[in-house]
């Protein structure tokens, strides 16, 4: 993990076309602001966990289903 110190309106570019710039900084609560392509998507890290367990399930199931068909 990269750790770095940034201010107020300061930012950091990942990969030439990402832009993440602070906004914000209320005592422990800081909002960023993030700048990247439509095709990149972009999720709080509690969303992006559920959708990763919804599609891991989903997959479990069809492939029960599957099997299931065969015997």
């Amino acid at each position: 993990m990269l750790a770095l110190s940034r201010k107020k309106n300061e930012a950091l570019v990942i990969n030439n076309n990402i832009e993440i710039t602070i906004l914000e900084i209320k005592g422990e609560q800081v909002k960023i602001g993030i700048s990247a392509p439509k095709e990149v998507p972009v999720y709080r890290k509690e969303v992006y966990v559920q959708i990763k367990q919804m599609n891991e399930e989903a997959a479990d199931t069809e492939g029960l289903d599957a099997l299931k068909e065969l015997l």
